[in-house]
């Protein structure tokens, strides 16, 4: 020996000899996790022969596939020089199975680089009859792990499992920040600890230095108090120390919650005098099993976490998307509205597409007071649900502002979704029906005019709303259910209807609007769910018990009428109609001149009647004046038709002149008398254009003159309680537009006045022309 350290070359032996020797697996893999070498015990451990692992992945020694994201993990974490630990379940080529610890190690080239990683492992299980029980119970928690997502039912999970088959008491204690809070105490036979001696659920928890929980976190492995007779220890606190005694606490494990080098918190186990057992004390092996439970409950605890940060994150993405939580206050209506998500995480296991959906509602203001309503469905679950009907609500909004009617703006909806495919992706060879097809969609677009009374509506395939008139409960009936949204793909033939329909809704109704989760897939007891049609009507019943409450007690009613968790997630809407009339005016004009005056004194004389202050009644005239002035302007700048007589006669034959049969054929006299033809009147001064007798016509009764029409405009004045809304209807069609008046042009600023001034305005066709419209506040 020359150097201090170094061996006697007669006591050199290879480095196989000393790794054959260990009772320890060794595996070392390359960077991309290849095995390149195991030694016997490992060949023994992992149940393989022979070198057929040696080139392939580290997966390939049984590693079940739940811990394949832990491998990786590993992998990540010690290629960057850090150090792993942790427990994996292994299948052997038998069949049989084996849990392994494992401590993983970077493998450093001599300069310094990581070439790979070095993993030691050793059974965790081994094979007596009380070892088969324990990995029994190690099968339940993983199963019972695997089957949820959220926190609560997790650690409940994991608490029912280890008590009492296996603790008396089990405490799991989980980091928020920087405080340890109580998350789970379970005790068995129900025994509850009396208040102000152990942490409650809910509490926050310190561990002085040398509680065995405090080393546990510390040391970051789990520690073991084989008789806590023996053990001295510090206690959180003189009274959790007294209870200790009482309840005879005989030994105790503490393992630390790790997942990914990060510290969750802390899982201790009690044995007791609460139970009889043949053995009332932990030994090691009790605490390399814990160990294990320990980093599954870890791992499930972490998922869980994260899971619930990417739901409320969804959630609250999908909650921006809808309206707020307070519907808005709107003249002759009362509105109440519920969304809830689904929640059937535990039977389902589909992650967070369970918890957001695409049902979607709005509320939308209109002219004039009218309120446009809507509630619809997008097929499926998920973050593509719910941003497809984000882009439909603000599509939605954004054609409503046309006032067109229901089926108009179903049909533009239409059209918009048949444009949410892709085809570019069909021509390059992508053919998953999710990323061709438009979404499908169902709704029902209303609009209400709450002076009138006058619902009008079109329906997408959506179910019908409940109808409450007078205390009793039923549907409001369709004509036509219509086809959903995007159901006609591009490229094929046909048409989807819309029909237009309209009723009108009696003093204090009320609708119930609700999305098909509310009546879908819902669980009786035997296991078995109702029928579409048994839900609906649960929910009338439950609706006809509270029809004459208000509208949140109704919601409330709706959403609590089938028992059992739901499957999709359920908007409510509910809308009542006011019962008192609202306050309108109106009176029709000859749209001339003269009219202009005498349309500003009616509305003066109505705001005056309503109370309205001197400014706001002086501003909203001026604006009545000039909405009314561009009226009559266009109306005497539009051409007069000219009169046509036109004589009756009896019907000719049949056929004649491509008439209908025996139609009575008209015979018009559009003579032209002259190049004064349109501006005389052809019956007044001498006619030229032939001689007929005058008894051919019979001036009483057969003689009927076309006379030209009397062009008009309506004024309708409606207030609400903080707005009033002037409304100007004409038979011209042109809609109105704001002009660029020059510095010296006496007119063109009319409409730029009413922008300026008013709170909102606009115009939307009618069947007979337009209306132009403007809303005040009624306090300046």
């Amino acid at each position: 020996m020359k150097h201090w350290g170094e061996a006697p070359d007669e006591a050199r032996l290879p480095p196989e000899t000393v790794l054959n020797q260990m009772e320890m697996a060794v595996i070392v893999c390359d960077r991309f996790s290849n095995v390149i070498y195991g030694n016997a015990f490992a060949r023994q451990l992992f149940g393989f022969g022979g070198d057929e692992v040696i080139g392939h992945s580290v997966l390939s020694l049984g590693i079940a596939e739940e811990d394949h994201e832990q491998a990786t993990e590993l992998a990540k974490h010690v290629l960057k020089g850090g150090v792993w630990e942790g427990t994996f379940c292994n299948l052997r080529a038998d069949g049989s199975t084996v849990y392994t610890r494992a401590h993983a190690v970077p493998l450093r080239h001599p300069s310094g680089a990581v070439d790979g990683v070095v993993i030691f492992a050793r059974e965790a299980l081994r094979s007596n009859q009380r070892e088969q029980d324990r990995y029994g119970l190690m099968e339940r928690i993983g199963e019972r792990l695997a089957g949820s997502l959220e926190l609560e039912s997790t650690l409940r999970r994991v608490a029912d499992t280890l008590v009492p088959q296996f603790a008396d008491h089990c405490f799991i204690d989980l980091y928020s920040g920087d405080r340890l809070y109580r998350r789970v105490s379970r005790h068995a036979g129900n025994w509850e600890p009396p208040p102000g001696t152990w942490a409650e659920v809910g509490d926050p928890v310190s561990y002085p230095p040398g509680h065995f929980s405090e080393k546990a976190m510390s040391r970051r492995d789990a520690v073991l108090v084989e008789d806590m007779v023996q053990h001295r220890f510090s206690a959180p606190s003189e009274e959790s120390r007294r209870l200790g005694v009482e309840m005879g606490i005989t030994s105790v494990i503490s393992a630390p919650l790790l997942v990914r080098g990060e510290l969750l918190g802390v899982m201790s186990l009690a044995l007791s005098n609460l139970s009889k057992r043949p053995d009332p004390h932990y030994d090691g092996f009790d605490r390399d099993l814990l160990g294990a439970i320990a980093s599954r409950v870890a791992l499930a605890v972490d998922n869980a976490l994260l899971f619930e940060e990417e739901r409320d994150t969804a959630l609250a993405f999908q909650k921006h998307l809808l309206p707020g939580d307070r519907p808005p206050r709107l003249d002759g209506l009362q509105i109440a509205w519920r969304y809830e998500p689904a929640r059937p995480l535990e039977s389902h296991g589909h992650g967070i597409q369970t918890q957001v959906g695409g049902d979607w509602y709005d509320v939308i203001p209109l002219s004039a007071g009218r309120v446009g309503l809507v509630i619809g469905d997008v097929e499926g679950r998920g973050a593509r649900a719910a941003a497809v009907m984000g882009q439909l609500r603000a599509a939605l909004r954004a054609f409503a502002q046309d006032d067109k009617p229901p089926a108009d703006i179903l049909r533009k909806l239409d059209e918009w979704v048949r444009t949410m495919t892709r085809p570019e992706r069909m021509r390059s060879g992508w053919n998953s029906d999710d990323l061709v097809r438009p979404p499908l969609v169902s709704c029902t677009y209303f609009v209400y005019d709450a002076w009138s009374r006058v619902l009008e509506f079109a329906n997408a395939g959506h179910d019908p709303p409940l109808l409450i008139v007078d205390g009793h409960v039923g549907d409001l009936p369709f004509e036509s259910q219509g086809g959903m949204l995007g159901l006609r793909a591009p490229g094929l033939g046909g048409e989807i209807l819309f029909n237009e329909e309209t009723t009108e809704l009696k003093p204090g109704s009320t609708l119930v609007l609700y999305t098909d989760g509310l009546i879908d897939r819902r669980p009786r007891d035997d296991g078995d769910y109702y029928t579409r049609e048994e839900s609906r009507e649960m929910v009338r019943n439950a609706v006809s018990a509270v029809a004459r409450g208000g509208v949140e007690a109704i919601a409330n009613a709706a959403y609590e009428a089938v028992p059992g968790d739901i499957d999709d997630d359920v908007a409510i809407v509910v809308i009542r109609t006011a019962g008192d009339e609202l306050a309108v005016a109106e009176r029709t004009f000859d749209a001339e001149p003269i009219m202009v005056s005498e349309a500003r004194r009616m509305a003066a004389d109505t705001f005056a009647s309503w109370g309205m202050l001197d400014e706001q009644s002086e501003l909203a005239c001026l604006l009545v004046s000039e909405v009314v002035t561009n009226v009559v302007l266009h109306a005497t700048a539009t051409p007069t038709p000219r009169r046509e007589p036109v004589v009756p006669v009896p019907a000719g034959p049949p056929g004649r002149g491509g008439e209908p049969l025996g139609a009575p054929p008209p015979v018009q006299f559009n003579t032209d008398f002259g190049t004064t033809a349109l501006d005389a009147d052809p019956f007044e001064g001498p006619f030229d254009g032939g001689a007929f007798d005058e008894d051919d016509w019979n001036l009483g009764a057969d003689l009927g003159r076309r006379e030209p029409p009397t062009k008009e405009f309506r004024l309708r004045l409606r207030r609400g309680a903080d707005a009033v809304w002037v409304e100007v209807f004409d038979s011209d069609m042109r809609l109105p537009r704001i002009r660029s008046a020059g510095e010296t042009d006496e007119g063109g600023r009319g409409l730029y006045l009413v922008d300026q001034l008013a709170t909102r305005w606009g115009a939307r066709p009618t069947p007979d022309g337009k209306a132009v419209w403007f809303e005040l506040p009624l306090a300046p």
